[in-house]
């Protein structure tokens, strides 16, 4: 393999540079009360010398929710640390708030922090790593930011890819850039791939064959017990015997044929109640607004309504609730999947013990949709149309029910174990 060469991470810089306005006004919104944009540029307070820090960083909600397992596992391996997670986004951030605020913590410091990842400007990331000086930096799938790593590098900080993921038609467009790739990938320590196929594009693309192995997908590890749990109890004692299925984390344009299938759904079954739950805050309104010009009622869970036997739509509008909400049905469709979005996370009713629906876009999760296609715990729609008669067909069978809840719990049991090996070569860098 040949030798990356620096100056195309110059290049990088230099086209980052030129295009500072439009990277500015992308993040500008991206932004919580009280907390100073001046994190873009790496301006943190400093952990000082004799600070303990762990360095995970997450793109968005998703992400966080995805590595959950894994930020309970740091808090409750290394205590003495502090926990510090970046994101991208605002949503992401809220996420990790509402993770620290739920009891996931370090006993002895109790400290699970949140910044936001700053730009990756050379400046920026330098500035960023020499104030946190983490002992360890942890990047989760796909968030290869080449001037950060290069950052990490220069610190001695060893940085860590986990549950790291390439879909194809991401490796297609790193390609494009490959020296880049592999100028970046060079100073990755440790790359824990989710599958062979992943692995090899990683190694492709420059990543060292002897730096990657295959574990598995830590999405497999997620945890269902606790709060949620607990949420989703009181919920379905409060819904009662009605049929109940949940849309969530749904898009723009496949709303209104979740909607669409709903009102389907209701001339068979005129008792039952759809839980949406929009993928991003800011559409909660819009959303809202959806379902009263498709004349169906409604309740929204931020303004503390309750939905009523005459209630249609009970409307997720509050973040961190999804987990609980998809325990306190009886099936779900996981959204982003009937537009071309590439899919959310299947797995997370799957672990609850609930039947799962998706569409037909796939792309961010083929693995696991193919995981599940074999183990026959997935049920597959490609309209609003095919979804409504799914919906009457399961939610008049339930023996059908049953047995994908049974696959998709075997089907889980089967490919744990990715947290255990990620955290057996996390060792090899921390004391």
């Amino acid at each position: 393999m040949s030798t990356p060469h620096p100056w195309v991470r110059r290049g990088y810089a230099t086209a980052l540079y030129l295009i500072a306005p439009l990277i500015w006004r992308r993040v500008w919104r991206e932004q919580l009360p009280g907390r100073s944009r001046r994190e873009r540029l790496g301006f943190i307070p400093s952990t000082g010398k004799g600070g303990r820090t762990l360095w995970l960083h997450c793109a968005s909600v998703g992400e966080v929710q995805a590595a959950r397992p894994l930020i309970e596992a740091l808090c409750e391996r290394w205590p003495g640390h502090r926990l510090v997670i970046t994101t991208m986004t605002a949503t992401g951030a809220e996420r990790v708030l509402a993770l620290a605020e739920s009891g996931v913590k370090s006993r002895d410091r109790g400290e699970v922090s949140h910044h936001f990842v700053p730009l990756d400007f050379p400046g920026a990331a330098r500035r960023f790593v020499s104030r946190l000086r983490p002992e360890l930096a942890i990047f989760f799938e796909t968030e290869l930011w080449p001037n950060l790593l290069a950052a990490c590098d220069r610190s001695g900080v060893p940085v860590a890819v986990v549950n790291g993921r390439l879909s194809a038609r991401a490796w297609r467009g790193y390609r494009r850039v490959r020296p880049l790739m592999q100028e970046a990938l060079s100073h990755v320590a440790w790359l824990a791939a989710k599958s062979e196929a992943d692995a090899q594009r990683f190694i492709e693309l420059g990543m060292a064959g002897e730096r990657t192995t295959v574990v598995g997908s830590l999405k497999f590890d997620i945890g269902t017990k606790g709060e949620a749990e607990e949420v989703s109890k009181r919920l379905r004692t409060r819904l009662g015997n009605r049929p109940v299925w949940v849309a969530g984390s749904t898009h723009p344009g496949e709303d209104e044929q979740v909607l669409a299938a709903h009102a389907r759904l209701l001339e068979r079954l005129p008792g039952a109640l759809l839980v949406l739950v929009p993928r991003h805050p800011r559409r909660f309104d819009a959303v809202a607004s959806l379902c009263r010009q498709a004349g169906l009622t409604l309740a929204r869970r931020s303004r503390d309504e309750w939905p009523g036997d005459d209630t249609a739509v009970y409307l997720g509008d509050t973040m961190g609730d999804l987990l609980a909400l998809y325990g306190a049905s009886d099936l779900a469709f996981v959204g982003g999947s009937l537009v071309p979005i590439g899919g959310h996370n299947l797995l997370e009713p799957a672990a609850l013990g609930i039947p799962v629906l998706t569409g037909p876009a796939l792309a961010n999760f083929e693995d696991v949709a193919e995981v599940m296609r074999e183990a026959g715990a997935l049920v597959e729609v490609t309209d609003a149309e095919a979804l409504a008669k799914a919906l009457v067909r399961l939610l008049g069978d339930d023996v059908e029910c049953n047995r994908l809840v049974e696959a998709g719990t075997r089907m889980m049991a089967s490919n744990r174990g990715a947290l255990e090996r990620t955290l057996t070569i996390i060792k090899r860098f921390l004391p």
